[in-house]
């Protein structure tokens, strides 16, 4: 256990953005392990939506836990799946995890088809070209949310299209991070 509030991959992405990340902070509910791993690949990969309902109580209460630190007025932006991705899964896992949340939801990013990210190896994502593009702008603070935190590129893409239209401050709540 580490009693520093800053993850080391934090500490990477701050200095590539000259220290101006821009994801302010990402939550995270679970370390990635053998079980949530069993239990992400049933819910994503095998379509077993209802099992994502497991969730709702640990996503809430990680919420409710960093409530204070977020700014008011905060809305929720599930990360999106491009429409191909969505057809074959049936459901969007972020969209699901958002709506346990107590906040406005918006859906202001659209995805562009492409390789799936578990496919991609770490360099590849790091170095992946952005795949949102805006639908909306939004003047108010923005909690990210998404299923698993791997890199963080995925969240820094939004978050760094949604600060460049407007967005005053980017946050993120993952469901796992890797």
């Amino acid at each position: 256990m580490c009693d520093d509030p800053v993850c080391n991959d934090c500490k990477q992405w701050a200095t590539y953005y000259y220290d101006r990340d821009v994801l302010t902070r990402n939550y995270s509910v679970f370390v990635y392990n053998d079980v949530i791993q069993d239990i992400v690949t049933k819910w994503k990969y095998r379509g077993d939506y209802v099992l994502g309902n497991i969730f709702k109580q640990y996503i809430y209460q990680t919420y409710k836990q960093h409530k204070s630190s977020l700014p008011d007025q905060i809305i929720t932006v599930p990360i999106p799946l491009s429409g191909q991705r969505l057809l074959e899964r049936g459901f969007n896992q972020a969209k699901m995890l958002a709506n346990f949340l107590p906040l406005k939801q918006e859906e202001l990013l659209h995805r562009l088809h492409g390789e799936k990210q578990s496919k991609k190896t770490r360099k590849e994502r790091l170095s992946s070209k952005n795949p949102f593009y805006l639908l909306k702008k939004v003047n108010k603070p923005v909690l990210l949310v998404d299923d698993i935190y791997t890199t963080g590129t995925t969240l820094r893409h939004a978050a760094s299209l949604l600060k460049q239209n407007g967005c005053p401050d980017v946050y993120a709540l993952t469901l796992v991070r890797g």
